[in-house]
């Protein structure tokens, strides 16, 4: 009759009557943690070796660069920081405009816009009441300031009533049509 096998994860058993080797005795290795004598003739790590060992492969002498490897390099350096500074010097300096001055322009709308759209409370000096109408934000207490914008109305067919003494339409192809209403001040 066989024995059944082992269960999963269990170790297998030995045969009755088998005993492990016993333990060296203090101080001495066991046969098989002797080192190999191929290892045991190297010197101790730090220290020459006494065997003169295999001769090195001759070192090739190191390679000069030729001039014209040299001017090519040159040549291709200033040329990155010729083209950087070109663009940096036609960047702010174009009398045509450029992008420093698109940006500057762009910047200068932005702020005009800030100046010319009053938010309600705001006082204004309106330029060319008659042809196109113009608000332009002013100090209240300042003696340019002629009306202060007490209303917006959103829509195209919205119009100030007789409360207010001043209206300026405005029309944008991109947003909303509004109706500022003015009082004077």
């Amino acid at each position: 009759m066989s024995a059944p096998p082992p269960y999963q994860n269990h170790p297998p058993q030995q045969p009755y009557g088998y005993a492990p080797p016993p333990p060296p005795p203090y101080g001495q290795q066991p046969p098989y943690a002797q080192p190999h004598p191929q290892y045991t003739a190297q010197p101790p790590y730090g220290q020459q070796p006494s065997a003169p060992q295999s001769p090195q492969s001759p070192q090739r002498p190191a390679r000069r660069r030729s001039p014209l490897q040299s001017v090519i390099s040159i040549v291709v350096v200033l040329a990155v920081f010729g083209g950087v500074g070109w663009y940096v010097w036609k960047y702010n300096t174009d009398p045509n405009g450029g992008k420093a001055k698109a940006n500057a322009s762009q910047a200068a709308e932005a702020r005009e816009r800030l100046t010319h759209e009053p938010n309600i409370g705001d006082c204004v000096k309106i330029q060319d009441p008659q042809g196109s109408p113009v608000p332009t934000i002013v100090d209240c207490k300042s003696a340019e300031a002629q009306y202060k914008m007490a209303d917006r109305l959103y829509g195209p067919d919205k119009s100030c009533g007789s409360a207010y003494d001043y209206g300026i339409k405005v029309s944008r192809s991109k947003g909303v049509d509004y109706t500022m209403c003015f009082k004077k001040v």
